[in-house]
């Protein structure tokens, strides 16, 4: 907008310059004059060098020293140069505009002298016009990475409640397995014991079938009790804060944590996942110089994906000892899922495991 406004403007200084040139001077004399001073502002229209600018300003200011009718378009060449570190150079041209007088008319100079202040003022409102602009563009990128920052932080809030409320879940399902296990079950086993103990005591046949079925309940109770527990706690068993405390206690490499898991996958995955990162990382801290190391976890329509990159490069003899790939391979086909090796530009494991229903 600002050099739409710029050209607008100069436009309507040339036409005033042009029509006291016509006033001035016939056409035919007036053509090699107007073309000079077109040549002149169309370079310092386009030309980004200020010193070439400059230069070119100064130069034409020169010479309409020598050619007087060049005078008229001071004004327009003038003009880029206004409200800017070099405009002093416009003194110049106040030089030859001066010594003009005695050679056009009162009133030719007078309107010269006019259209020399509406070619100021024109770029006084230009510049100044620029300056709201560009303020108000920095007003609305402000405004923007602001409203991202807020979205961000709210995004963040949002996950770090999500995760609260995930952590305080499991947490209870916790203490509700312990609770289950530590008070019902061990009732539940004083009462097996005490049937046991009536029933190798009693001598009285009926009795002891009646017994018998009693501590036959009892102990399908228990072993109901057992299986709810362990459900319960396989369940409650986060994934991602499980990867990320065995994370936490890295301290020979920087590690990169993505998790994106959406679902509960199957406790098999879970124990596997964990198991192959404690043991990747092993292998990293004792086979390996990596300095970085990076852990995703993806979920997909599918299969869940895990793959574990660093920028190490291992020792020759440890490729002997297998690195502990072995057990990982074994985990995962028992899963039914896929395991591959890559040894460009570090060493990276890549495995894919079939969702629940798909690992049978």
């Amino acid at each position: 907008m600002f050099y739409t406004a710029n050209l607008i403007n100069k436009i309507i200084i040339f036409i005033c310059c042009f029509v006291i040139c016509i006033l001035e001077k016939n056409i035919s004399s007036s053509v090699p004059i107007i073309l000079i001073s077109l040549i002149f502002s169309d370079l310092l229209s386009y030309l980004d060098n200020a010193e070439l600018r400059l230069a070119l300003t100064a130069g034409f200011s020169v010479l309409s020293f020598f050619i007087p009718g060049l005078v008229i378009f001071l004004p327009l060449i003038a003009y880029d140069m206004l409200f800017n570190k070099y405009q002093y150079i416009n003194l110049i041209a106040a030089i030859p505009l001066l010594r003009s007088f005695r050679y056009y008319p009162v009133q030719i100079f007078t309107i010269i002298v006019i259209t020399a202040f509406l070619s100021i003022m024109l770029k006084y409102w230009a510049e100044k016009q620029h300056k709201l602009i560009t303020k108000h563009n920095q007003l609305i990128d402000s405004a923007r990475e602001m409203s991202f920052q807020l979205k961000k932080q709210n995004q963040d809030l949002i996950e770090k409640q999500d995760y609260e409320l995930n952590l305080a879940t499991v947490n209870e399902r916790n203490r509700i397995a312990r609770e289950i296990h530590d008070n019902v079950g061990h009732l539940l086993s004083s009462a097996i014991l005490q049937s046991g103990a009536l029933l190798t005591v009693t001598e009285d046949e009926k009795t002891r079938e009646n017994l018998k079925l009693l501590n036959n309940t009892l102990n399908e109770a228990m072993n109901s009790i057992h299986s709810s527990v362990h459900m319960l706690y396989d369940d409650s068993v986060d994934l991602n804060m499980q990867i990320w405390n065995i994370i936490k206690k890295i301290s020979f490499c920087k590690v990169v944590y993505n998790y994106n898991i959406t679902g509960n996958p199957e406790k098999k995955i879970k124990y596997a996942f964990i198991s192959i990162v404690k043991e990747a990382f092993s292998n990293i801290m004792k086979h390996s110089d990596a300095t970085h190391a990076y852990v995703t976890l993806n979920e997909h329509p599918g299969f869940y994906q895990l793959i574990i990159r660093d920028n190490g490069t291992v020792k020759s003899d440890s490729k002997k000892e297998g690195l502990g790939l072995k057990n990982m391979e074994e985990r995962v086909n028992s899963l039914n899922g896929i395991i591959n090796i890559n040894e460009r530009n570090g060493f990276e494991i890549f495995i894919s495991l079939p969702k629940d229903g798909n690992n049978e």
